[in-house]
């Protein structure tokens, strides 16, 4: 047997009002509240969002609006699978959720979300991401939940395919006033993503009301997001005025451990990769970053075979070897002294040497001082090299500390 729709919502409110005992009028506490159950569940779907309106405005109602609009919420979700494209319901569900943005309470921000995931029109997911902003306060569920949204957005976009930019926009904005921390790394992504300009300052602007600790957030991005974000998160790092030394060295160390750990599955990312590795290691340098020593020599000895097979510039490999030098530790002066040894080695048997590598090797030595370098130094001199190595030499060891 066919129903019409009048017959249909008819068979609904009957069915709602029998199989919700939670929502039964006789458990209810507020004889008020008692009363506008009984009004909307018996009111037509057209003059439902009117009885929604009225109840927000009237004083009676105050304190019973969360438990209202559980009850109203419970009613647009029950039938989200029957009537989520029929106009009424939408505008039913779009007047149930701006009115709880005002008048709503906490308890109603899990409903919110559910209807959100089940009403997929665009004016029912802005309206309820607007009554998120308010209510999700404090809620590092809601925070989760939206986070991962906009990243699937975001992935949505990358494949190719256009979202919904209204609900995109609403997204962005929910997560700039909630203000949490755990949203910077996907505010980044939007905001670098490639979308329309008005997006991505949107994007810019919701960073920017996120307060807290900007090292870490940006550290966040180094080691979470993809290559090329973690490449742009850096630059952002180089670009801000007010971090410490000691800040871009932490940054730098958290940018050299992941280039050089994370495997690249595009040639792109491999780049971005690589760029963010020599970025990294000239502000080591410059800030003479020790705690990075380790890493750093990891990455002298990446490059010391990719320079052997001419993969990488001599100019990367002097980079390494200038960043070891301003290490000053004991553990750079091994794998450099070791490195002056092999080239010692080779000239030794073949006459053949790169002077300008050889003092970058030198020089490194005399900075970090330590005494390890000693034996190696001196063996320059029973070597036929230039007077520029064999004074370069000298002036290392007398700059050894003994």
């Amino acid at each position: 047997m066919n129903l019409n729709r009048s017959a249909l919502l008819g068979l609904l409110v009957v069915l709602f009002m029998g199989l919700n005992p939670d929502y039964s009028f006789a458990q209810a506490v507020s004889p008020v509240l008692q009363s506008y159950q009984k009004l909307f569940i018996r009111t037509a779907l057209a003059t439902k969002p009117e009885v929604i309106l009225n109840a927000v405005k009237d004083p009676d109602m105050k304190g019973n609006l969360g438990a209202f609009f559980d009850y109203t919420l419970s009613f647009v979700l029950q039938y989200a699978d029957v009537l989520k494209d029929d106009p009424e319901m939408i505008k039913l569900a779009g007047t149930i959720a701006s009115s709880a943005a005002s008048s709503g309470e906490p308890q109603n921000r899990d409903a919110l979300w559910r209807l959100f995931m089940a009403y997929r029109d665009t004016e029912t997911r802005v309206a309820v991401l607007e009554a998120l902003a308010i209510l999700g306060k404090g809620d590092s569920r809601v925070v989760e939940n939206l986070n991962q949204f906009l990243s699937n957005q975001n992935n949505v976009y990358r494949s190719g395919l256009i979202p919904d930019y209204a609900v995109l926009a609403a997204c962005i904005k929910t997560l700039g006033q909630l203000g949490d921390g755990s949203s910077f790394p996907v505010l980044f992504s939007t905001m670098i993503g490639g979308y329309p300009e008005e997006y991505a300052q949107l994007a810019s602007q919701a960073l920017g009301s996120i307060k807290g600790d900007l090292k870490k957030y940006l550290i966040d991005v180094i080691r979470k997001n993809s290559p090329v974000e973690k490449l742009a998160a850096f630059n952002a790092a180089l670009s801000h005025k007010d971090f410490t030394p000691a800040d871009m060295g932490e940054i730098a160390e958290n940018a050299l451990d992941i280039s050089l750990s994370y495997i690249a599955p595009l040639e792109t990312d491999q780049k971005s990769l690589d760029e963010l590795r020599y970025a990294s290691i000239r502000v080591l340098t410059e800030y003479r970053w020790s705690r990075a020593t380790t890493l750093v020599i990891k990455h002298f000895y990446r490059l010391q075979t990719d320079y052997s097979n001419g993969l990488v510039p001599k100019s990367a490999f002097i980079e390494a070897i200038q960043c070891l030098g301003a290490m000053g530790t004991s553990e750079a002066a091994q794998a450099l002294s070791l490195q002056l040894g092999l080239i010692n080695s080779t000239m030794e048997r073949t006459r053949e040497f790169d002077e300008e590598l050889l003092i970058s090797v030198i020089e490194a030595l005399g900075n970090i001082g330590d005494k390890v370098a000693f034996d190696y130094l001196l063996y320059i001199g029973y070597l036929p090299y230039p007077d520029s190595v064999q004074t370069a030499a000298r002036d290392a060891m007398n700059r050894l500390k003994w």
